[in-house]
This record gives C-alpha cells, structure tokens and sequence, in this order.
C-alpha cells in the first residue's frame, strides 16, 4: 500500500472504505457508520465476555451471563474531558452499568470504566433539548464512587 502522505484524497476516501468493508466482513463493526461506536461494542464484548445484543435494545447493548445490562459508549478523544452521547429514558433504569470507553487517535484505549447506574444518575446532567442526559468523562470521574476503572481488561 502507498504511504498515506502520497495518496490523492481520493485514494485515501477509498483505502478508508475498503477498511470499513472489510471490518464490517468480520463482524467487528455493525454498520457502515463511523466504526467508533460498533468497534467500542464489539472490543468490550469480546474482552469482557459480554454478549452483543445486535441493535435490538434501545436501552442497553449488551449482558453478561447473569442478565446484567451494559450500555456500551466510545469516543476518540486526546482531551481531558470528553461528552459521550446521550443517555435517554435514564429514569427507566434500562441499563444496570454504562461502560465507557475513551480511545486516542490510534484507537489505543486510553480510559475505560464501568459506572453503576446510581454514579451515572448522580455524574450525568440532564439537557431539556435533546431530553436526554449527557455523561462527561474526566479522570476524576474514576474516583467516584459506583465506578470501576477496567481499562486493563480492554488490552
């Protein structure tokens, strides 16, 4: 393959499509979306044992082998606070833990925690317009109370 800083845009748009193809080949990600959010699922799954619920739950993507529920959230980020996506209907306890999960621009975990329910209910903040709760993840989120630093399984 020829170094990056020589191909054309063009190539380079094509070298990320056949990329994409090929990840979506091996199941590693679900859709032809940006490849963060279903390879995050995919690399927690897979180290942690957890079972992919395949885009069929609106409120959690996975379960362990005793039915508890994970939403599963993943960002590329080199900053030292990153917003994941929204959280909605968190009143309705549809999940039992959110695994959260910060990658560099080598997609290198660099932060991965799970948080209880209860720690999201207390760290994420609730946004009237998009009637959603938004979670921020900074490395003091990792001394709270309800949250497990898991970065170390992820590798």
């Amino acid at each position: 393959m020829k170094e990056l800083q020589a191909m054309s845009e063009v190539e380079l748009l094509q070298t990320h499509s056949a990329v994409i193809t090929e990840l979506f080949r091996r199941k590693v990600i679900k859709t032809r979306n940006p490849p963060i959010g279903d390879y995050t699922e995919w690399l927690v799954c897979s180290r942690l044992g957890l079972q992919d619920q395949r885009n069929s739950q609106a409120a959690y993507d996975a379960t362990d082998n005793q039915g508890i529920k994970f939403q599963i959230k993943g960002r590329r980020s080199t900053a030292n606070s990153v917003q994941f996506g929204a959280i909605r209907n968190l009143e309705q306890h549809g999940f039992d833990y959110v695994i959260a999960v910060i990658f560099d621009n080598n997609y290198a975990v660099r932060l991965a925690v799970k948080i209880s329910y209860d720690a999201v209910r207390t760290l994420a903040r609730f946004q009237a317009h998009t009637n959603s709760h938004i979670l921020r993840l900074t490395n003091k989120v990792v001394e709270q109370q309800g949250v497990e630093d898991i970065g170390r399984r992820l590798v």
